[in-house]
């Protein structure tokens, strides 16, 4: 989608994305390499009662979501950061996962001319309805891209 199209109250979706044991201990091993992400036998004796993803796990997958069901294709070019990251349920190896971001306002900079900025919320839940990530996301868009395109 171009920064155009995109409206408050615009609700995006995507998912089911399945996880496997195999790829929560491989993430965990390059970029969260504590035992409760990397040593199944270890997890099963914690506090989670078995193995589960790192939340920058979980993050990274909501993040390719966004990009499939809306930012693939626009002027989206960097985000200035996440507010309010909640990881409120554990992630498990067998989860479906599923995003859900709702757009909460667009605007224009002030300050830099061309720059469109995106406001958004993202939840991720897994097959169970539970809610097990959620964060406030701003999206920036360069719509000088788009301005030069409609011209040519």
């Amino acid at each position: 989608m171009k920064f155009a199209e995109f409206q408050p109250g615009m609700v995006f979706e995507q998912g089911p994305r399945h996880l496997t044991e195999e790829e929560i201990i491989r993430f965990a091993e390059a970029y969260d390499p504590q035992w409760f992400h990397v040593n199944p036998e270890r997890a099963k004796a914690g506090p989670w009662k078995g193995l589960i993803a790192s939340g920058w796990h979980t993050c990274g997958i909501a993040m390719k979501m966004a990009v499939e069901a809306a930012l693939e294709g626009s002027e989206s070019f960097a985000s200035p950061g996440l507010d309010g990251v909640k990881w409120l349920k554990p992630v498990r190896p067998g989860d479906d996962l599923f995003w859900k971001g709702v757009v909460k306002a667009k605007r224009i900079s002030n300050t830099r001319e061309g720059l469109g900025i995106l406001l958004w919320s993202w939840e991720v839940t897994n097959q169970k309805n539970e809610t097990v990530l959620e964060l406030d996301a701003t999206s920036l868009f360069d719509i000088f891209e788009s301005m030069e395109k409609e011209e040519e």
